[in-house]
C-alpha cells in the first residue's frame, strides 16, 4: 500500500494488515509512537488520519463546536477532558490478567467494567477483589506503567506480581 493508492484501497488494506504493520503505519502518519490500545482503535484512527491527510480535516468551526460540547459535558474541567479523550479503552475490550495461576477476564463496558458477571466502577476495585491488596487497577492490568503518574502515557510494561501484603508490624517498622 502506498500513499498514491486510492483512499478506499488504503482503508481496506488496514483490515488485512498485521498489528506491527498498523503500528508502523501509525508512526508514519502521526509521527509518534502508537498508543497501547487494541487493534480496532488503531484501525479506526488510522482510517480517519488517511482521510484527513487526503481530504482535509474538520473545519475550524466544527472543532470549536465539539470543544464547546465537551466543555458542557465536563464543566470545563481540564482533568475530566483529558480522561474523556483517551483514558478509557473502547467498550467491549477484554482485559486479561493472570494472577497466581488464575486467568481473570475483565470486560470494559460503557459505564465501567465487568468481572465475573458483576459490574465495577473501577479497575482498582477489581484488582483489590482479585489480590486482596490495594492496587492501581490501570497498572495491575498493564494499561499504565507504574512509573508514569497522572496524564503521562507510555506503553505499559507487563505487570509484575507483588509480594503478599506486609504484616501490620512490618509497616509500623517502616520496612518496604
Amino acid at each position: 500500500m502506498t500513499t498514491q493508492d486510492p483512499i478506499p484501497a488504503r482503508l481496506a488494506a488496514l483490515k488485512t494488515m498485521k498489528t506491527p504493520e498498523l503500528k508502523r503505519q501509525w508512526r508514519e502518519l502521526f509521527d509518534s509512537e502508537p498508543p497501547p490500545f487494541n487493534r480496532r482503535y488503531l484501525e479506526s484512527r488510522l482510517a480517519y488520519r488517511i482521510q484527513e491527510l487526503s481530504l482535509g480535516g474538520l473545519k475550524p468551526e466544527t472543532i470549536r463546536r465539539l470543544e464547546r460540547l465537551g466543555e458542557e459535558l465536563d464543566g470545563g474541567d481540564r482533568k475530566k477532558s483529558r480522561v474523556r479523550a483517551d483514558a478509557m479503552p473502547i467498550a467491549g475490550t477484554r482485559l486479561i490478567r493472570e494472577w497466581q495461576g488464575v486467568e481473570h477476564v475483565v470486560t470494559v463496558t460503557a459505564d465501567g467494567f465487568e468481572w465475573q458477571g458483576r459490574p465495577y466502577g473501577s479497575l482498582s476495585a477489581i484488582a483489590r477483589a482479585i489480590t486482596g491488596t490495594r492496587w492501581n487497577g490501570w497498572v495491575f492490568f498493564g494499561l499504565r506503567n507504574r512509573r508514569v503518574s497522572g496524564g503521562g502515557r507510555r506503553p505499559a510494561e507487563a505487570p509484575v506480581e507483588r509480594p503478599q501484603p506486609r504484616t501490620p508490624g512490618a509497616q509500623a517498622e517502616g520496612q518496604t
